[in-house]
């Protein structure tokens, strides 16, 4: 890239906190967001939800037309732009692109719609609520954000399944790299554990996570791990370039080094090793950097038996006589927020080039001697000198997404 692309906020929600500081810092004490709770036709299953004040930046006459996904999305703007120590009212607004991965949105209050014509109307379809289409268009969540933001630079969602949260910040970083944008809202956001629906779905896969202890319910890479946490959340980041972070005085939290999506081609469900290895060497080609000069591997791993084992073939052929690159994984703390993940699991390690520890993994009492990677963090957070980050998000029809950030230095 001719131009050098920063990180300078990070606005999150999930189910370890609501703001970057307060998930990192649970990340390194070992804390699990994951909680017992009630589904409809589901039950008691473990999940990961956020806990914030969805009418802290918009009116409850909003969020009432809105989606769950859209709060989340619009309160992490807010708090992204905050931290960035940015004001909308010195911002040319059709000059900020608002970018934002999801798996999907619109279910919550859909489904919950159904219910009550089922339930409630005796299925009079004239009770539907007029505001159904506009919650279920695909550009939704970043569009409830330029309608709350006044923005009117571009907007759209970018729908890659799990890999989502990827994509929203490689798009921001495009953009800004051509000068269609000056600020760049990007990132991914999920409202997941508002539908039965995905629960079903995953549960009728034999693929849903469960445990007496819900923090013990998703346990990747784990000999007896069963599946997948559903969770929500959401991280966005306020991007620019990099010159005009430096004449405006920004913190800057990282640099985009390089990235790379590419696809399967091969099944609805199962991964590829193949294809994981192909999009990480193409991302670190990208950045100009081999293996060795990456510090920290964020694994996808989702708690899923083959998926685990063929993501560690991928990352053990790539990384495994690179000593120096730490390997961990975030799921097992949060559960899989889906179109957020990729988004928060990088928020979660960027603290990593100022404290310089490395994250551990979650829940791993007996380690898969097929995942037994040598430089993977299982317990406690280690010590180490960080300076580039690779983070892995892959999902559903074979999509592939590597993003590879770097500690700003001057040149």
């Amino acid at each position: 890239m001719k131009e050098r692309i920063v990180i300078t906020g990070i606005g999150l929600t999930c189910p370890l906190g609501n703001s970057v500081n307060e998930f990192r810092q649970n990340l390194l004490a070992g804390k699990s967001g994951i909680t017992h709770q009630e589904i409809r036709h589901m039950g008691k299953v473990a999940m990961g939800r956020c806990n914030f004040e969805e009418t802290l930046y918009q009116s409850k006459k909003m969020r009432k037309r809105g989606t769950r996904a859209g709060a989340i999305a619009i309160y992490c703007a807010h708090e992204a732009l905050k931290d960035a120590d940015l004001k909308m009212d010195t911002l040319d607004t059709s000059r900020i692109g608002v970018y934002l991965g999801v798996t999907e949105h619109g279910n919550v209050e859909t489904e919950n719609e159904i219910h009550e014509l089922y339930n409630l109307h005796n299925k009079d379809v004239s009770l539907w609520s007029h505001h159904h289409n506009p919650r279920t268009v695909a550009n939704n969540p970043a569009g409830e954000v330029t309608l709350n933001l006044k923005i009117t630079g571009p907007h759209y969602t970018i729908g890659a399944a799990c890999a989502a949260g990827n994509l929203g910040p490689i798009q921001g970083a495009q953009m800004l790299a051509l000068g269609e944008i000056d600020v760049a809202l990007a990132g991914g956001v999920s409202e997941s554990t508002g539908t039965f629906g995905i629960f079903a779905a995953f549960a009728s896969q034999g693929a849903l996570g469960h445990h007496d202890d819900p923090s013990m319910a998703t346990r990747p890479l784990d000999k007896n791990r069963n599946g997948i946490v559903v969770s929500e959340g959401g991280a966005i980041f306020v991007m620019e370039r990099l010159s005009d972070a430096l004449k405006r005085g920004a913190t800057i939290y990282a640099e985009i080094a390089g990235y790379h999506c590419n696809s399967d081609a091969a099944d609805f469900v199962l991964p590829l090793t193949e294809r994981q290895v192909e999009c990480m060497s193409k991302a670190m080609k990208h950045a100009d950097m081999t293996p060795a000069d990456i510090d920290i591997v964020n694994m996808h791993a989702t708690g899923t038996q083959m998926g685990d084992i063929q993501e560690c073939e991928a990352v053990g052929g790539l990384f495994g006589a690179s000593p120096n690159t730490k390997i961990n994984c975030t799921k097992g703390f949060i559960g899989h927020a889906m179109g957020a993940a990729g988004a928060l699991e990088l928020a979660g390690n960027l603290g990593s080039f100022e404290d310089g520890l490395v994250h551990s993994c979650h829940g791993i009492q007996e380690l898969d001697p097929k995942c037994a990677l040598p430089t993977l963090v299982l317990d406690t957070p280690v010590q180490a000198s960080v300076k580039t980050i690779l983070n892995n998000s892959f999902g559903m029809l074979g999509i592939n997404s590597a993003l590879i950030v770097k500690k700003y230095q001057t040149l």
